[in-house]
């Protein structure tokens, strides 16, 4: 059962911009596509699923017209408030058309963590395919699915993602819609994800690049064209959930305390399916208001402000969007005063003094 987008993002509780090291991301890749491409005011710069205007802004800076294009209002709002023009609405071949007569197209079209979302993902990028414009470039980042299943990241599968692409498949599903990834990037972010740059099939200004034929390469000889190779993914899942409950067991039975930092989506994957609730993680912590004085959904853990670390002095902390692991060891690093430690769950159980 699925509930609908609209019911999800109708008040969606994510704010890039509460993330430092998201932050750092944008500002980085603002800076590469303005330096390798040119982007300047003469171009318009289009994100999809725009969130808050954490990546815009920085185009904005530079003086390029910016437009973002977000589902979630109360997100949209936070972005308008911070001067970033925003649409809300779906992005799909209807948008695209509406856009297209209102005389709008994208010189750079950029989606990032947006495609794992969409349910008709032939729609959505037929829909790119028009609102480009026929020297434009596209960029997608989007978790890769090789690194997921090499680094035990099960966690980052939830309700809001309909799809987890290799890059064989969005090739294929770029190319079937007459746009060419000409150009690859492995990045570290969500865990490792892909950058790819796309540009329509008929402008030859981009060549494509050895990255994109060495990438497909690997991912043939890792056996990503196989169902058997996405198969044996799933004990190794199995032996991870057991070996988190033992450990947790035999803490809890030594009488030490241990709460949770964050409250991401892939956290409440992994304690839903673990079922970690409030008997082995107290509470958890996040910086966003916007999620403090709530639960999680299913392990009603409750959400607090991180200040409530300092209060409770807890023996362990457990980094639910270990992703950003360096990031919170960093902020939460008084911690350590009364002998606290850090801890990941995933790729394994592991602790940092």
């Amino acid at each position: 059962m699925f509930e609908s987008p609209d019911k999800i993002f109708s008040d969606y509780a994510y704010f890039s911009s509460y993330s430092d090291s998201w932050l750092k991301h944008a500002r980085d890749y603002t800076k590469l596509m303005v330096e390798r491409f040119g982007f300047d005011i003469r171009s318009i710069v289009v994100e999809i699923a725009s969130n808050d205007g954490y990546l815009l802004q920085y185009f904005k800076e530079r003086g390029i017209p910016v437009l973002g294009i977000e589902p979630a209002k109360n997100v949209a709002e936070a972005a308008e408030k911070a001067g970033i023009p925003t649409i809300v609405t779906f992005f799909g071949t209807q948008t695209a058309l509406r856009l297209v007569n209102e005389g709008k197209q994208a010189d750079l079209l950029i989606g990032n963590n947006v495609l794992a979302h969409v349910p008709d993902v032939n729609d959505f990028v037929k829909g790119m395919k028009i609102f480009l414009k026929p020297k434009g470039v596209i960029t997608m980042e989007f978790p890769h699915l090789m690194q997921l299943m090499n680094e035990n990241q099960f966690d980052t599968i939830y309700h809001e993602h309909f799809s987890y692409f290799s890059f064989i498949t969005v090739e294929k599903i770029f190319a079937h819609h007459g746009l060419t990834i000409f150009d690859v990037d492995e990045v570290p972010t969500h865990g490792g994800s892909l950058r790819i740059y796309a540009r329509h099939a008929e402008d030859a200004s981009q060549p494509v690049s050895q990255r994109v034929m060495d990438l497909r390469t690997r991912e043939e000889v890792a056996g990503f064209g196989s169902l058997e190779h996405h198969l044996s993914f799933t004990e190794k899942v199995k032996e991870t959930k057991r070996n988190i409950l033992t450990f947790l067991i035999e803490t809890k039975q030594k009488g030490k305390s241990i709460v949770g930092y964050g409250a991401p989506a892939k956290g409440n994957t992994l304690l839903n399916y673990c079922s970690i609730r409030s008997d082995f993680i107290g509470y958890t912590v996040d910086r966003s208001p916007h999620k403090q004085g709530h639960y999680l959904p299913g392990t009603h853990i409750p959400i607090h402000s991180p200040d409530t670390i300092r209060e409770t002095k807890p023996d362990y902390l457990l980094i639910l969007p270990w992703n950003i692991r360096e990031e919170v060891m960093e902020q939460m690093s008084y911690i350590r005063e009364w002998g606290g430690q850090f801890m990941v769950f995933i790729p394994e159980v592991k602790i940092y003094p």
